[in-house]
């Protein structure tokens, strides 16, 4: 990790919500701790009463690498993302949160650059982008990244949010800037992460971005489906509308 990444005094608490991630979270903790070295973090994990013993998985991390390193903070059912961030947002005791997915498609080695870029450049917000220069996209077949595609130029053409991955859910927060911005979402589940970048754009938060490639999960089976599309359409009309 560069110097500056390594020489700061912040905190990094990392929101990792789950549902049946038992075969990854391991493996992304690990991860974690070895891209974060220097770096003073904790791991909240947000897991919505996964069937396949994942918090089982957690328990026994906790106990390899402290239950101050390692938070679970489970609820009792699939409640949506967006609610499983500001249930973990509660817990946090850093000045900075990162948010990222379970299922290693969000590699923890980009975690430096998104700290370094932070310290550089004083943003409020630091995303991870598959659509600038040096990111991109491994193990989608061409319809899926076809539809990721057009979702994100339909929503680029109609709300203009400034940001070129609008529905990345990779990202690392002020604190304060999270808390101010989720206050004010509506949407739950697959639409929140737009929701956020679009009204951190329109609130006026300082927003760069770090060029990641996106790797499809190699465990489990993805949650996205027909309704979670349906719904992202219905968000996109709901953010033309209010914002």
């Amino acid at each position: 990790m560069e110097d500056k990444a390594k020489n700061n005094n912040n905190k990094y608490s990392i929101i990792v919500p789950t549902y049946n991630e038992r075969l990854n979270i391991a493996l992304l903790v690990y991860l974690i701790f070895k891209h974060l070295r220097d770096v003073d973090f904790e791991i909240i994990v947000v897991d919505d009463g996964s069937p396949d013993a994942t918090q089982s998985v957690v328990q026994q991390l906790q106990q390899v690498y402290g239950e101050d390193r390692i938070l679970l903070r489970p609820r009792p059912r699939k409640l949506g993302l967006g609610t499983a961030y500001i249930h973990g947002l509660k817990h946090v005791t850093g000045n900075f949160v990162v948010i990222m997915d379970a299922d290693l498609s969000h590699h923890p080695k980009y975690l430096p650059s998104f700290i370094k870029k932070q310290l550089e450049t004083g943003a409020d917000i630091v995303t991870g982008t598959r659509y600038v220069q040096g990111g991109g996209v491994h193990g989608w077949n061409l319809m899926r990244k076809l539809t990721s595609r057009g979702a994100n130029v339909l929503a680029h053409t109609l709300l203009w949010p400034g940001v070129s991955d609008l529905t990345g859910s990779f990202r690392l927060y002020k604190k304060s800037a999270l808390e101010d911005i989720i206050s004010s979402v509506v949407s739950k589940g697959y639409v929140f992460q737009m929701e956020m970048i679009v009204r951190a754009s329109r609130k006026g938060y300082h927003i760069e971005e770090v060029p990641i490639t996106f790797v499809d999960r190699v465990y489990g089976s993805s949650k996205l489906g027909g309704s979670e599309i349906v719904e992202y359409l219905k968000g996109l009309a709901y953010l033309l509308v209010t914002t």
